[in-house]
């Protein structure tokens, strides 16, 4: 029976554009699961007149692509996840997190990977999650190494108004080898569509680099 893997995000994209690799990787050896915060409601619209259901659905075929077995979601807003739901969001977390029980957790790391304030919330409330399970024995937080951010950079300008630095090679915990499954992630970054400019930039930097995904581990 194979263990279980709960991968908490905040929109549907951040599998694919974040550890999709890993993720394609890890449903050899995992059930996977997805929690998503919100429906991705303030994406680009490119068109579409129900951009939240749109974004949904991409995330369902993109999490199919990637192997996941299920996908939830939580049904917070887009850009409003900040201290005044951190209880409400825990709360939702834990109870779907209990009903599953794995014994892995899988995050954005502290500063949210790009420094979207949403990303940081998931975050924070996701070690909270980590932190109150004794059954959850490890959390993996994904993220940039300091050289890829020096990358990323020079293609996203002042695409934020703050991209945090990457982590030293010292403080990475995991590196996962994402070459053999690197179609099966351009692939699933490819069904979200409605965010094709978004698509298209990442694709542009993530081929300078080596198939790589970074993790900072904490465990018990």
């Amino acid at each position: 029976m194979k263990q279980k893997l709960v991968c908490v995000f905040a929109h549907p994209d951040d599998e694919a554009f974040g550890p999709g690799g890993t993720i394609a990787k890890f449903t050899k050896d995992y059930e996977v699961y997805i929690l998503c915060a919100t429906r991705g409601e303030a994406g680009e619209k490119n068109g579409e007149h129900d951009i939240g259901k749109t974004r949904s659905n991409e995330l369902l075929e993109s999490s199919r692509i990637l192997g996941v077995k299920k996908v939830f979601f939580l049904g917070f807003t887009d850009g409003q996840l900040c201290n005044s739901i951190y209880h409400d969001l825990a709360k939702k977390i834990i109870r779907i997190v209990k009903r599953l029980k794995p014994e892995v957790l899988l995050t954005f790391e502290p500063r949210g990977v790009s420094g979207h304030i949403d990303h940081v919330t998931v975050s924070m409330v996701t070690a909270y999650v980590f932190e109150h399970l004794s059954f959850v024995k490890k959390i993996l937080y994904y993220c940039h190494t300091d050289w890829q951010v020096k990358i990323i950079k020079t293609f996203l300008r002042d695409y934020f108004v703050y991209f945090p630095p990457g982590y030293k090679s010292s403080e990475i915990a995991l590196t996962v080898d994402i070459t053999p499954v690197w179609k099966i992630k351009e692939k699933a970054m490819k069904i979200h569509k409605s965010q094709i400019h978004d698509v298209n930039r990442i694709l542009t930097f993530l081929k300078l680099m080596p198939k790589k995904e970074y993790f900072l581990v904490l465990k018990k």
